[in-house]
């Protein structure tokens, strides 16, 4: 039985305030959660339905109904189990390697698959500004698959990360260079903007080197890419 301030808890991390006092925040589903159990986080609370619980036995989960698990749930579909984690205390900025980082991402579909496509490229830092979407968003948490415990995020102040970065900074602007015809640096800093503005100006200023990914179509639409699908591409080409 879920007691009165478990279900507070468990609501509460839903936003990032709450999250951010209690230094903890929710995954759920068997996928998901498996991910995180095997990982290096630490496990505050774990919840499941019975018919699930023999499969994570020795992690002690504490039994909850269908209906409960309706209620915390935040998929479309509940998933049998759900979990607190501690927050990771973030690590140190790395100076060497191929780094991402956010300028002001808003939408948590695209941070996750970001955090999924730096895991699947090798890129283990993720540097992100301090308005970029939290990545213990639960809809971020959901998107990386697992990915999450596989990355080093820091949030910091993206202007002074930069200013102070000696590797090469290159960022994804429609009037760039040529992507395709760009000699990229194996240690390098590529800059992603906000879904709708772009890299700010502030920030451009700053780049090294600008390269976009050339438009093939004749036709006038779209106008642009999905920042994460433009990430995938980037990547691609800094791995060849």
């Amino acid at each position: 039985m879920l007691s009165k301030n478990e279900h507070k808890l468990i609501t509460s991390l839903q936003q990032k305030k709450y999250r951010i006092q209690h230094q903890l925040f929710v995954a759920e589903g068997v996928k998901v959660v498996n991910e995180f159990l095997n990982s290096n986080l630490q496990l505050h609370k774990l919840f499941c339905t019975e018919d699930y619980s023999h499969s994570i036995s020795k992690y002690e989960p504490e039994i909850i109904t269908d209906k409960e698990l309706l209620k915390l749930s935040k998929l479309s579909t509940p998933n049998k189990v759900i979990a607190i984690f501690k927050i990771p205390v973030a690590n140190a900025i790395k100076t060497e390697g191929l780094t991402v980082a956010l300028d002001a991402i808003n939408d948590p579909g695209n941070l996750g698959t970001i955090i999924r496509l730096c895991d699947w490229f090798g890129v283990s830092q993720l540097i992100c500004s301090s308005d970029t979407v939290d990545c213990y968003n639960s809809k971020v948490v959901q998107a990386t698959m697992g990915s999450l415990t596989r990355l080093s995020i820091i949030y910091t102040d993206l202007n002074t990360y930069l200013k102070n970065a000696s590797s090469p900074i290159y960022g994804a602007v429609m009037d760039g260079k040529n992507v395709y015809n760009t000699d990229l640096e194996k240690n390098g800093i590529l800059v992603m903007g906000n879904e709708s503005q772009g890299i700010s100006t502030e920030i451009e200023h700053l780049l090294s080197q600008k390269i976009t990914i050339p438009k093939f179509s004749k036709n006038n639409t779209p106008e642009s890419l999905n920042v994460a699908t433009a990430t995938a591409i980037l990547l691609n080409e800094f791995r060849r």
